[in-house]
């Protein structure tokens, strides 16, 4: 499909009108609800769905490590570069036009990675992919955001962390049971031909429930900041990710400190246009509610991208679980997540910051349950045992997700939606590129290369003290948050 054909719109739409606050939530809105969740559940799953599909992958391409090692990277590093300048693309250009170019960008890309001959032409295409997540994902935050207003936005919120959730955990449980399906005779192919129908069905939906929105006053993309933006990201995020492989060499060093540089020129580039339709608007920062929120976004995938990791190699080489049993134990905290964010999504902001606060606050407990459970039991615990810890993290963070995108993003004035939800976005893959370098530290030195059992336990004993003070950063952070209910504008 062209974009010529998502054209149906003026550019400068304004925002629909909206209901009052307690209204209850049409039909057309709750399918407009529905095409956005599930455009996110399939950019959000994507990224993690090809972990357990690695090792078929590798058999049946021929690819080496390096190869392998770029179909996760070849993802997220677009995804990490584009999302500010996609976010921005939504509020000048349209956020719904905007949203189903990305969706065709990724549905073509995923027919490509199904079809891919080799670990090439997969590689090319998984950077297809990340490119179309960068260009949908900010429009979903951004789309919510200006469409509900009260009770329903706090809804739309709950459940968009409850999708989130959901999506992360079980990408990896999704990408094992296709591959083991072996559907067709088509091994892993599977897991990306599934993206065809669903993402059809959003492109159509979409056109017809999405109402377009774009900023008051769009002016033209801000290019230089556009550039300047992407390359401070590659070069942040690309040695992040890939120092812990490389033992961290000194070129990492060097692309970080440049990186730092061209982030310092990029944000007085901002800074000098800030009246001249700028690429990131400098004045969401002013607001403490947005920048605590963000903040704590970051501290979020740190823990994150800390934890899940380091949890997978824990269970398989530290309890000797087969990857089904890992598997399983994924799917008992996604369960947790998912009646957290339930909670969060029925009681639809009348906590406000509580909300979350006690969500980290369980998962905290969790934790330090957990790690004083491995401690004492160390070898001998099974998966039975370590349900309840495992649940009431899930629980825990499944209380957070939402609530933070809504009560983050509240005060921000409509115009400026798409860029502050990339710029949400960022931070939350930003915390997941620094929790995986952080690995080396906390877990890799520990075990030294070893794959017996003891170094993986004491390991990732240790991983947990470290998300439990993560933790409790993002329960400070949170403290920007509003302490009143319903923070409708």
């Amino acid at each position: 499909m062209s974009s010529s054909a998502l054209d149906d719109e003026p550019q400068h739409t304004k925002p629909p009108t909206r209901p009052t606050p307690h209204a209850r939530m049409t039909l057309a809105a709750r399918i407009a609800l529905l095409v956005l969740l599930t455009a996110e559940l399939m950019d959000i799953l994507d990224q993690s769905v090809v972990l357990t599909a690695l090792p078929a992958i590798q058999e049946s391409t021929g690819a080496g490590p390096a190869a392998v090692q770029w179909l996760t990277t070849g993802y997220s590093l677009p995804v990490a570069i584009g999302l500010i300048t996609g976010g921005r693309l939504g509020d000048l250009y349209g956020r719904r036009r905007i949203l189903l170019f990305g969706t065709v960008v990724f549905t073509t890309a995923s027919l490509l990675c199904a079809l891919a001959p080799g670990p090439g032409v997969l590689a090319g295409a998984r950077g297809l992919q990340g490119v179309g997540v960068a260009l949908t994902v900010p429009q979903i935050l951004a789309t919510l955001h200006v469409t509900f207003e009260g009770h329903n936005r706090s809804k739309a919120f709950g459940l968009y962390g409850a999708v989130l959730s959901l999506a992360n955990v079980l990408g990896p449980v999704m990408g094992g049971l296709l591959t083991e399906a072996d559907l067709f005779g088509l091994s892993w192919r599977p897991i990306f031909l599934i993206n065809v129908p669903v993402g059809l069905a959003v492109i159509l939906l979409g056109r017809r429930f999405i109402p377009e929105s774009t900023a008051k006053a769009a002016d033209r993309l801000d290019l230089t900041g556009m550039l300047l933006s992407a390359l401070a990201a590659i070069l942040i995020v690309f040695p992040l990710t890939e120092g812990h492989l490389h033992h961290w060499p000194l070129w990492c060093s060097a692309l970080l400190a440049a990186g730092l540089l061209a982030l310092g020129v990029f944000l007085r580039h901002q800074q000098r246009k800030q009246h001249r339709a700028p690429l990131l608007p400098l004045s969401l920062f002013r607001g403490r509610q947005f920048s605590g929120g963000t903040a704590a976004q970051l501290v979020h995938g740190l823990l994150c991208g800390l934890f899940f990791m380091t949890w997978t190699l824990y269970l398989q080489r530290g309890l000797g679980m087969s990857a089904v049993q890992a598997a399983v134990a994924f799917v008992l905290l996604s369960l947790g997540e998912l009646a957290g964010a339930t909670v969060a999504a029925k009681t639809a902001g009348r906590f406000a910051r509580r909300l979350p606060q006690t969500g980290a606050f369980i998962t905290i407990a969790a934790m330090v349950g957990y790690a004083l459970q491995i401690a004492a039991v160390q070898a001998d615990l099974t998966l039975w045992a370590m349900t309840a810890p495992v649940v009431l993290i899930g629980f825990g963070l499944g209380m957070v997700s939402g609530p933070l995108a809504d009560m983050s993003l509240a005060k921000v004035q409509h115009e400026d939606a798409g860029a502050a939800s990339g710029l949400f976005n960022t931070a939350m893959h930003l915390g997941i590129a620094l929790g995986t370098a952080l690995t080396a530290l906390v877990f890799f030195a520990t075990t030294a290369g070893s794959f017996d059992a003891g170094p993986h336990r004491d390991a990732f004993i240790t991983v947990l003290w470290w998300v439990t003070g993560l933790l409790t950063l993002m329960w400070a952070l949170m403290l920007f948050l509003p302490r009143a209910g319903h923070q409708a504008e």
